[in-house]
């Protein structure tokens, strides 16, 4: 009696021992979602705040976007490399370099007297900050417990999706209430915080050093060209009329040439600088792909709002600001909801709620006109804040929560890879549709202000009438005022057309959903049972 109730003390004892959490562990993990936060919030955070930069800077109206671009071509280099590079240093010195080095280069950007060294600082910046970003994923499936998981992945999840969102918030906020310089000091004391934890604290894992001598130069070159041109061909491709444009075809070249040197080296070599065997795990495929519909909708919608605020009813960076932070407070009040759920219902039925509930909130968003404002874009805000939260605590347990512990780091940067990539395809695709959609609707509305439609000339002379009575050219003026209206109609109906396009988007991906099986691990309380 005594050696069996010894035994279940024991067995009873071992889970309890796994359950336990290293303070010092607990410390670093939190450390290390503040710099994650700080890594994501800055792709975003110049985003309202750009005529500010440019007027600061004298900067060009064509060069004023590379401010955003730089820092996410080198960020999109950074992201998949850092899991090779964490097992080569380990993660305690990539992540405390990479937040010393973050928080330098933002000192940096704050400094800057032209347009030039702006660029140079930001794309020093989004390259080191790349680093910490897929660390805090592997980290989070590597040091918890399987049954932790369901409060890590809301965590991770949250910050993930409500920094890109409330970017333009805080920027707009700093950028009025000080000067744009704070859009990159506020960094500075954090990122000090962030990179003495994280050197003091992290003990995950034991730098590999011999793996230098098999490092893959040759694979690293091919892949930072491939991305980087890749990166650049989406983000300038449609300001410059696509394939029209010398640089846009070099730089479509390079990037073929270069991905196909990389795939064959990834293959090939004994030690690939992006290990993508992670893809043969079909949850980890389905969860990435996900993941880049995911990274549309983020980066896409985080685009279009203040899009249509400022084109169309005339809003400053603070008011955007303060109509965006709707989403963030969704998604924070959310997070907790996501996390007790993903511990009790199949995560395929969070993911169909959460794409449907996204699908609702562009298709509301399908019926705008120019009149809409706070009170007209409250509820597609809070069905946007919401789904997303509840899509992706169970995308990232599907995805990186059934890989081995050596896989992890690596698959990381893959995910995340994946999200940025899905926003930058996204926001490509966004702006072409919404360039090539305005002209066929403008074409189509003006078809019908011509002499022949009674209507459209009464219009015209009732406003000339009113210009007219103050001495002033009423024909001329109530024309240019009449195809400006035209104009701002059409920008309209394409902002319509690509929240349909949005709508059928994340619809599809419920069709996904029912593709896959239920994932190993996936059962209640994330046990792995």
């Amino acid at each position: 009696m005594t050696a069996t109730a010894t035994a279940g003390s024991v067995a009873a004892s071992a889970p309890r021992a796994e359950e336990h959490m290293d303070p010092r562990r607990l410390i670093a993990f939190f450390a290390m979602v503040v710099g994650m936060f700080m890594a994501i919030l800055d792709i975003q955070i110049v985003s309202a705040s750009l005529a500010e930069i440019q007027a600061g800077l004298s900067a060009g109206s064509d060069e004023i976007g590379w401010v955003q671009t730089a820092y996410l071509i080198a960020e999109v280099i950074m992201i998949p490399l850092s899991g090779t590079l964490a097992r080569i240093v380990s993660t305690r010195v990539l992540f405390s370099v990479a937040a010393a080095g973050f928080t330098a280069s933002s000192a940096l950007a704050a400094t800057a007297t032209n347009i030039d060294q702006m660029i140079v600082y930001r794309a020093i910046q989004g390259f080191i900050g790349g680093g910490m970003i897929p660390s805090v994923f592997a980290a989070a499936f590597t040091i918890f417990p399987p049954s932790k998981r369901n409060v890590v992945s809301p965590i991770i999840g949250l910050i993930a999706t409500l920094a890109p969102t409330i970017g333009p918030t805080v920027g707009g906020y700093l950028s009025h209430a000080f000067s744009w310089h704070w859009l990159f000091l506020v960094n500075v004391i954090p990122g000090i915080i962030v990179a003495t934890l994280t050197w003091t604290f992290i003990d995950f894992d034991k730098p590999e050093l011999g793996l230098m001598k098999k490092f893959d130069w040759w694979g690293l070159i091919s892949m930072a060209v491939f991305l980087g041109s890749l990166e650049y061909v989406l983000e300038e491709g449609n300001a410059n009329d696509w394939f029209n444009d010398d640089h846009i075809v070099i730089g479509a070249v390079a990037a073929a040439l270069a991905a196909a040197v990389f795939f064959y080296r990834a293959f090939k070599v004994e030690f690939p600088v992006v290990d993508l065997r992670a893809f043969s795990n079909r949850n980890f495929a389905f969860g990435s792909l996900f993941s880049f519909v995911m990274g549309i909708g983020l980066y896409g919608l985080t685009y279009l709002y203040p899009l249509y605020l400022g084109r169309i009813r005339g809003y400053d960076s603070l008011m955007i600001g303060e109509t965006m932070f709707v989403s963030g407070l969704a998604m924070f009040f959310t997070a907790p909801v996501a996390g007790f759920l993903s511990g009790r219902l199949d995560p395929r039925v969070l993911m169909t709620v959460g794409f449907a509930g996204f699908a609702a909130g562009t298709w509301t968003m399908s019926q705008l006109t120019a009149d809409w404002d706070f009170w007209e874009l409250l509820v597609p805000q809070i069905l946007r804040g919401c789904s997303l939260m509840l899509c992706m605590v169970p995308i990232n347990n599907i995805a990186l929560g059934t890989l081995p512990p050596a896989r992890i780091r690596n698959a990381s940067g893959l995910y995340n890879l994946t999200r940025n990539l899905g926003g930058a395809v996204g926001l490509a695709v966004i702006n072409t549709i919404l360039t090539q959609r305005q002209d066929f609707h403008y074409a189509r509305l003006a078809e019908h202000i011509q002499w022949g439609n009674p209507e459209a000339v009464e219009q015209l002379r009732n406003m000339a009438s009113n210009f007219t009575a103050h001495g002033l050219d009423g024909a001329t003026i109530a024309i240019k005022q009449l195809a400006a209206m035209v104009q701002k109609q059409a920008v309209i109906l394409s902002f319509v057309d690509v929240f349909v396009i949005l709508t059928v988007l994340f619809l599809s991906l419920i069709i996904g959903v029912m593709m896959i099986s239920k994932p190993q691990g996936a059962g209640p309380g994330g046990s792995g049972h």
